[in-house]
């Protein structure tokens, strides 16, 4: 049997143990799996109360049961949920009696919404934006991927498709009736302006997006400078934990330590790299080498000096801020005169007394808004997203510059860009990238 007309099941709740485990089973042989286990069907969408048995008639679970009858399902097939006690031995039993029941075996990650997805249930956009839900860190990414799920760019790119059809409509008419004099200009005048309507708008989300995309891995900033200037210290003041080690001897962090943060709802990712110094240990050398690579692919860096100021070494193209550290010790009297940012780019702070970090922590913040395009409103989450709107915005853009010159290449143009949107949601075309995208979901899922 074809893997796509097999019954899968799957634990769609969190690791065990836990007070509760879903256990979800899609396919043709759902009725006859909940039969089976739980002696009857229940009525469809209502809780159920039931023992669950296996093949030998041994109970598994006093459990609570769903069923779900296709196409009116999350996935459009038939669909059991049991909702048992989520302990290991548990499951484990009800997986056992589940594989032992003929077409019947363990999901594939992202196999749920995949079958979703090709029963119609949602589009390749909206299947994006579930898999970013589940993945979110901070709640600007939940807002990001919960607009993402409820279709608001696919249901823009069906609406931006269905003009383009209907323009492409009106260029094949012009073609069937190119001897009648001005019949084809009549019906491509009406069609040009809704296309240069359609291409302004696109261009506009495009333009609006910025890197918006970048919400879902987050802003990398990297924390870097020369040994034995609180660098440690300032990443775990950042952590509000003990994250790194932190010593008065130069040379301690050897290695990249990377912490998640959530600032204001924005997901960064800092990173305290070794001391940047020349050095006859090679295993220095490895830290220094590591850092100095890793401060160039940021997006920010934290140059960290003392109170006395050291240089900037840096090799990439991310802004640097300076980041004066151990006011402390140059005034113990004065924190809040020096805990004041001195210029554009530049903060005097104390990493071991906290003076200074909250005005760090604003302007990383402000940062943040302003990389990721304001907030997290935009409708592009993915790099594939924007590529397929940047392929028909150049489909249409061609179509409206040799429009008055070759009809036919225009029509053709039109085509391409239906494509690109249709490739976009997931309508055409898209078997080659399937797997990419469905193999990054949870089981469950």
């Amino acid at each position: 049997m074809h893997s796509k007309d097999q019954t899968i099941f799957a634990l769609s709740s969190g690791r065990p143990p836990s007070a509760i485990a879903i256990v979800r089973v899609s396919g043709s042989q759902a009725a006859q799996t909940l039969r089976r286990l739980a002696g009857k069907i229940p009525q469809p969408r209502r809780a159920t109360r039931v023992l669950l048995r296996d093949d030998e008639r041994e109970p598994i679970d006093d459990a609570v049961v769903l069923w779900f009858s296709g196409p009116a399902s999350a996935t459009g097939e038939d669909v059991a949920e049991f909702h048992v006690h989520g302990g290991r031995a548990v499951l484990a039993s009800l997986f056992a009696a589940l594989s032992a029941i003929e077409d019947v075996r363990a999901a594939e990650p992202g196999e749920f919404t995949r079958r979703a997805f090709e029963n119609g249930k949602l589009d390749l956009t909206e299947a994006e934006g579930l898999d970013d839900l589940v993945h979110a860190d901070t709640d600007r990414q939940r807002r990001k991927a919960l607009r993402q799920l409820k279709g608001l760019l696919g249901d823009r790119a069906r609406s931006w498709r269905a003009q383009i059809i209907e323009a492409s409509a009106l260029f094949e008419a012009g073609f069937d009736f190119a001897d009648e004099g001005d019949v084809p200009a009549e019906l491509l005048a009406p069609a040009l302006a809704g296309i240069r309507r359609l291409l302004s708008e696109i261009e506009h989300v495009l333009a609006a997006e910025q890197r918006s995309e970048r919400l879902r891995e987050g802003l990398v900033v990297a924390i870097a400078g020369p040994p034995n200037v609180g660098k440690s210290t300032l990443m775990n003041q950042l952590a509000r934990r003990e994250v790194a080690i932190v010593s008065p001897h130069a040379g301690t962090t050897r290695d990249i330590i990377e912490v998640s943060l959530d600032l204001d709802g924005y997901p960064v990712t800092v990173i305290d790299t070794a001391g940047i110094r020349q050095t006859d240990d090679p295993v220095e050398q490895e830290g220094v080498r590591r850092a100095r690579a890793r401060a160039a692919e940021s997006d920010l860096v934290l140059w960290i000096s003392d109170a006395a100021g050291q240089a900037i070494s840096n090799e990439g193209d991310a802004p640097v801020w300076l980041v004066r550290n151990k006011i402390d010790l140059a005034d113990p009297n004065g924190p809040g005169a020096n805990s004041e940012q001195s210029a554009a780019g530049e903060f005097r702070i104390s990493a071991a007394r906290g003076d200074g970090i909250t005005d760090l922590i604003t302007a990383m913040v402000a940062f943040a808004r302003d990389y990721f395009g304001g907030d997290e409103g935009g409708l592009i989450s993915r790099q594939r997203q924007r590529e397929l709107l940047g392929e028909t915005m150049a489909a249409l853009r061609r179509c409206v510059e040799i429009a008055g010159t070759s009809e036919e290449l225009a029509a053709e143009d039109l085509r391409r860009a239906s494509f690109s949107l249709g490739r976009l949601i997931g309508r055409v075309d898209v078997e080659d990238i399937l797997d990419v995208i469905f193999r990054d979901f949870c089981i469950g899922k």
